[in-house]
């Protein structure tokens, strides 16, 4: 679903080029204000004054504001209103007399003017809600499945257009009337204090305990890759009210990692599960600020079960809307010594449940993780790498258009599970190599115009001619404390080194670009938060990016032949005598089945 058409009128959730200073929401308003004419502003005076007693907030460029939220830069600005748990002030309201069921929620506004809606376990999977939006504005309430650990029910509704002038956004209220209501309309907020809504640009989202320490997963702290916060001035923040929470020391900061102390916490009532909300709270000039959060602490490890020994190899990856790839590539890569799959579903809607079922039926193990938050690849990673740690030793961060392949395999007339295993080193391996490191081949659309139903291993066999970038085979045990990966790429700990595999020994197949009804669905978003949307008419010479793109998912001319150097059917040819059966005169693939 793309949804581009949006971008324009929505609040930015990076700073463009021109802000890259990051003025304070305020100073920035002030700015477009000098350019004004004087008598403009005196109209404008007027209204505020004639209207304040009719508007919560006056209306502020939509441009402005919520990208400044983010900005480490005004932390500073930034009340304790944003304290975990804390209400801010609250617009007016109507009363009426339908009766309505509501319910305890939190809300984060996402990209393109969506609605996350967080809220107790017994609505899960209900129909019936909507958001009641603080103008009495309504929309639907879309059921969107489960947070896996805290199995908090989510929902997702759209921001109306009549919100989206208003300042500050407050928490929409999610209720259930006992009346039929239209998909859109009236509804009641309820008179009670609100707070603001969060913004998914400065959130606490995740969390998760080792035995010796909590990971936290934020946005908002540390915006720009290769630059971190001390962690002397952060600290973990555990209860609702910030007045009697227990707070420990941040150990370490990286990217959207943080890792900091277990809490001294009264003993629970055994056999309960203490759920707590954690959060990060950042101490910079005399004052200090809690970051808004939707994740919940728990001293119990939470971990990918393991039946018996760790696997020796496994794969993790973030998926969105993969469901017609994903059989290929895991069939694929199962035969070839991968044991299990860990996927970070980032909010598909293509049936990829199924496919999983489906696979699960055939005997593969692939595990899936509900992971709705934008633009957080490498936190899904870091997140990858101790939630599996128990169950995986080494583990292959390749995505879903990847293949590794091998050219000496070439020679084998069927698969064996010890083809990739046999390029890591032994367990007592003298170099202490702690990952492997694979060179990319790219793939262009090879001439085609469609997804080829037979796979991407046999209808994509042109490629750039040279390689590009690299994909990494982790041992757990060897990351860094920090967690930081970049590209697919772990900082070790010390002692630990990486080793890079010689073409001629191992590459990457990496099906990039593909026949453009699939590759312009890369437009929506991209998964790691540190590159820019390609929507956003920044940085064009990224190599995230496709050379010559433009900033729309309009087809360029001549797309089907592009990228197209060197004509490489290897893996085509292999994947054909090991998956491939004939029928008749039409040859099937193994996952076509």
């Amino acid at each position: 679903m793309q949804h581009h058409h949006h971008h324009h009128h929505q609040p930015s959730s990076k700073p463009t080029a021109h802000h890259q200073h990051h003025l304070p929401a305020l100073e920035a308003v002030a700015m477009r204000g000098k350019v004004r004419t004087a008598s403009l502003l005196l109209l404008l005076a007027l209204f505020a004054f004639l209207h304040v007693h009719l508007r919560p907030s006056p209306p502020l460029d939509p441009r402005l504001g919520l990208s400044n939220l983010s900005n480490l830069s005004n932390l500073s600005n930034l009340s304790l209103a944003y304290a975990v748990r804390e209400a801010g002030s609250a617009p007016s309201r109507h009363v009426s007399s339908v009766p309505e069921e509501s319910t305890d929620a939190v809300s984060i506004l996402f990209p393109a003017w969506e609605v996350l809606v967080i809220a107790p376990p017994a609505t899960a999977g209900g129909r019936g809600w909507r958001c009641v939006f603080q103008n009495n504005a309504t929309s639907p309430a879309t059921p969107a499945g489960v947070l896996p650990f805290t199995k908090r029910a989510m929902f997702k509704c759209r921001l109306p257009p009549s919100v989206r002038r208003l300042r500050p956004f407050f928490q929409p209220a999610l209720t259930r009337s006992s009346s039929e209501e239209k998909e859109e309309g009236e509804g009641t907020f309820p008179a009670t204090a609100a707070e603001e809504l969060f913004r998914w640009s400065f959130l606490a989202y995740e969390s998760l305990s080792t035995e010796d320490d909590v990971v936290l997963f934020v946005k908002g702290v540390n915006n720009r890759q290769g630059i971190n916060r001390s962690p002397d001035e952060l600290s973990c923040v555990f209860g609702d009210d910030p007045a009697t929470a227990v707070r420990t020391a941040v150990t370490s900061s990286a990217q959207e990692v943080f890792r900091c102390a277990h809490p001294k916490l009264p003993a629970a009532d055994s056999g309960t599960e203490i759920k707590i909300k954690i959060t990060l709270e950042v101490a910079r000039e005399n004052r200090v600020t809690l970051i808004p959060s939707v994740a919940y602490y728990t001293p119990e490890q939470r971990r990918l079960a393991a039946d018996g020994p760790r696997s020796l190899l496994c794969a993790c990856t973030m998926v969105h809307n993969v469901a017609k790839f994903l059989k290929e590539w895991v069939m694929y890569h199962a035969s070839v010594g991968v044991d299990r799959f860990l996927l970070y579903d980032n909010d598909s809607d293509d049936g990829l449940r199924s496919v999983v079922d489906d696979l699960s039926r055939g005997g593969y193990d692939v595990q899936v993780l509900t992971w709705p938050w934008p633009k957080t690849q490498e936190a899904g990673f870091s997140h990858g790498a101790i939630y599996a740690n128990a169950s995986c030793e080494w583990m292959a961060y390749v995505d879903v258009d990847e293949f590794v392949f091998a050219p000496a395999w070439n020679s084998s007339a069927r698969p064996s599970k010890l083809m990739l295993t046999s390029l890591l080193p032994a367990r007592d391996d003298p170099a202490r190599n702690g990952q492997v490191s694979i060179k990319c081949y790219e793939f262009g659309p090879s001439h085609q115009k469609t997804h080829p139903p037979e796979g991407v291993t046999q209808g994509y066999t042109c490629r750039r001619r040279i390689e590009q970038r690299h994909k990494s085979v982790l041992r757990l045990d060897a990351a860094d404390a920090s967690l930081l990966n970049v590209i697919h790429h772990f900082r070790l700990k010390e002692g630990y080194r990486s080793r890079q595999v010689r073409l001629e020994d191992a590459v990457v197949n990496h099906y990039k670009y593909q026949a453009w009804s699939e590759f312009r669905t890369k437009f929506r978003r991209r998964v790691s938060a540190y590159v820019v949307d390609w929507t956003q008419a920044i940085n064009p010479a990224s190599k995230d990016r496709a050379p010559g793109l433009g900033f729309e998912p309009v087809e360029p001319r001549g797309w089907a032949q592009r990228f197209c150097e060197v004509w490489d059917d290897r893996l085509k040819a292999l994947t054909r005598r090991w998956f491939g059966s004939e029928s008749g005169s039409e040859l099937n693939m193994a996952w076509q089945r």
